[in-house]
């Protein structure tokens, strides 16, 4: 969960560590011998880095396996979607990638099927949400790694002193946020529609009304008239009045909120586990709920939080199936699987996983984020054009919310762009 995930960890360009980290003596190899993982960097330091990770499962790996090696490379969020791009178009496609899309290569016959890899155990026990954002068709290809939810997080001491009830609608939010400015608190709703991440954003809200980015018939339903009804409520409720903070929605990145609420400046925004862990770490008071919903909807109505998986794909090359396969089976054995999300404060993938899970079953907040997760609704990223959708929505759906902007008129034009790629892809 983004994770990117959620963008949850962003990597440290001066990390010295983006190279190949081999685990074994030798280099990369062919005949089913030698297998190479690209990946994303998960941490924002050497101390955290995703390096101590993999080094210890590959090793482990390795030994169990003799004669087998692999290698892996890290790279930044921010480059790990067009290096392994780069490296397919140039027919060096690695073995296994980790990353935030696959539906592109699978739409071009690259992946094996989960099917041709996992034994039926392995492939029944990921989570169904993930499961089925991972396939396409009825085939899983984009295996789910970690994940996140998304729940509202609240300052409770600005809360307090606010004398502010936590909201369970969008009008109860409003008047939370008109009693935090009136306390002073910078940003009452630290609303981030800036391009960094403006897609999540938007999705928490559109499903809190009914909407959402994708139709019942699997295609895109961006200036849908909930969605239109969303971003006008959100321009002349807390925009307008200026219950969002100092900064244009439109160029409030996910991090500087998130920054700035670490620094007790924000009443509320949304968050996903590693921002609650590093709060609580500071010593701060942090409440938590489900997104608050639309007043127009049936009371009680239950409706899915946004979720966020990264995803673990394998490439088709001559001789490894069968190293990849035992490659993957062994990195989503529960004990591996979990090490990786408590390192990064985020939720393993599959069932058993889950249920193994210290941290969610020690935290009640964990098992919230837990429960979330189970009936989330994901990005549409089964569909080939999503990573360049994605993109569009980032950089413009902020300005649906401009003091000026007519939203339907934003949305429609976003639409028309989302169209224009569909029909590229």
């Amino acid at each position: 969960m983004r994770p990117r995930l959620f963008g949850a960890t962003a990597s440290v360009a001066a990390l010295a560590l983006l190279g190949s980290l081999v685990t074994a003596c030798g280099s990369s190899g062919s005949g089913g011998t030698t297998l190479r993982l690209v990946a994303a960097e998960y941490g924002n330091s050497p101390a955290t880095s995703s390096k101590a990770y993999w080094d210890k499962l590959t090793a482990a790996f390795t030994a169990a396996h003799p004669g087998k090696k692999v290698e892996v490379t890290l790279h930044q969020w921010a480059d790990v979607d067009r290096e392994v791009t780069r490296l397919v178009d140039e027919g060096n496609a690695p073995d296994v990638a980790l990353m935030g899309a696959y539906s592109d290569f699978a739409a071009q016959g690259r992946l094996y099927a989960a099917s041709e890899l996992l034994s039926v155990r392995a492939e029944a026990n990921f989570l169904p949400p993930l499961a089925e954002a991972g396939s396409v068709g009825n085939t899983l290809y984009g295996l789910p790694f970690v994940a996140s939810s998304r729940l509202l997080f609240y300052n409770e001491e600005l809360f307090d002193r606010a004398g502010a009830e936590p909201p369970k609608t969008w009008s109860d939010l409003k008047e939370a946020a008109r009693a935090l400015k009136q306390e002073g608190v910078l940003y009452p709703y630290a609303l981030p529609l800036g391009p960094e991440e403006a897609h999540a954003e938007a999705l928490i809200w559109e499903l809190s009304n009914g909407g959402g980015y994708a139709d019942g018939s699997g295609g895109y339903s961006i200036a849908s008239e909930q969605n239109t009804q969303t971003f006008r409520w959100i321009k002349n409720n807390l925009v307008a009045p200026g219950l969002t903070g100092p900064v244009p929605p439109a160029e409030l990145n996910r991090q500087d909120a998130f920054d700035a609420f670490l620094r007790g400046e924000v009443g509320m925004l949304n968050g996903y586990p590693s921002l609650l862990h590093e709060a609580r770490a500071k010593g701060m008071k942090v409440g938590t709920l489900s997104m608050p919903v639309s007043d127009t909807l049936r009371d009680g109505q239950a409706l899915p939080s946004a979720g966020v998986a990264d995803w673990m794909m394998a490439f088709k090359h001559d001789d490894n199936r069968e190293l990849v396969g035992s490659f993957l089976e062994f990195v989503y054995e529960d004990k591996n699987l979990n090490e990786f999300a408590g390192r990064y404060h985020l939720l393993p993938s599959t069932v058993s996983a889950t249920q193994a899970s210290k941290d969610a079953a020690a935290d009640p907040s964990g098992a919230q984020f837990l429960n979330a997760l189970r009936g989330a609704e994901l990005y549409p990223v089964n569909e080939p054009s999503w990573l360049q959708v994605s993109n569009t929505i980032k950089r413009n759906i902020g300005k649906a919310v401009a003091p000026s902007a007519d939203p339907k008129a934003v949305l429609e034009g976003i639409a028309q762009q989302v169209r224009d790629i569909a029909k590229q892809t």
